[in-house]
C-alpha cells in the first residue's frame, strides 16, 4: 500500500469522507473513488454501477466495487440524476486502480443541488482526514 505522501490527490476534484471524488464539469459532476480508496482495497475486479436516468441523494449508496480483498459500498458525494456510467469498466474495472481519476471514472450526473459540493472536503481537509 502507498504511503499517504504517494497517493496521487488532484486539486479539482473534491472529496467525500468515505473517499468518493467530485470534478465539475459544466453543468454536470464526474463522480469516481479516491486514489486512497482503490489503493486500500487491492485490485479491482468488478464494479456494480446503476443505470442512466437513476437518481440518488446525498448519502445513498450508488454501486460497489469488489477487490480481490472486499467488496465496497460507493456513496454518492451529492445528490442528482445519473446521465452516463462508464461503460469501459465492464470490461476492465481495473482502470479504477490505474487511473482514478482519469478513465476510471464511474458516474456523471446531472446534480440536484450543486451547493452539496461546499460540504466537500478539499485537498488540504482531505489530507487532515487521512493523517488522523
Amino acid at each position: 500500500m502507498k504511503e499517504i505522501s504517494q497517493l496521487v490527490l488532484p486539486e479539482d476534484v473534491k472529496y467525500a469522507t468515505d473517499h468518493e471524488w467530485a470534478r465539475v464539469e459544466g453543468d454536470e459532476v464526474v463522480i469516481g473513488l479516491a486514489d486512497y480508496a482503490q489503493d486500500q482495497l487491492g485490485d479491482i475486479v468488478f464494479v456494480e454501477l446503476p443505470g442512466e436516468g437513476d437518481s440518488f441523494d446525498k448519502g445513498e449508496e450508488f454501486g460497489t466495487v469488489e477487490s480481490v480483498k472486499a467488496v465496497s459500498e460507493l456513496y454518492m458525494p451529492l445528490g442528482g440524476e445519473v446521465v452516463a456510467v462508464n461503460e469501459a469498466l465492464e470490461d476492465d474495472p481495473a482502470l479504477v486502480n490505474t487511473d482514478p481519476y482519469g478513465e476510471g471514472w464511474l458516474i456523471r450526473i446531472k446534480p440536484a443541488d450543486m451547493s452539496e459540493l461546499d460540504a466537500m472536503l478539499d485537498k488540504a481537509a482531505y489530507l487532515d482526514l487521512l493523517n488522523s
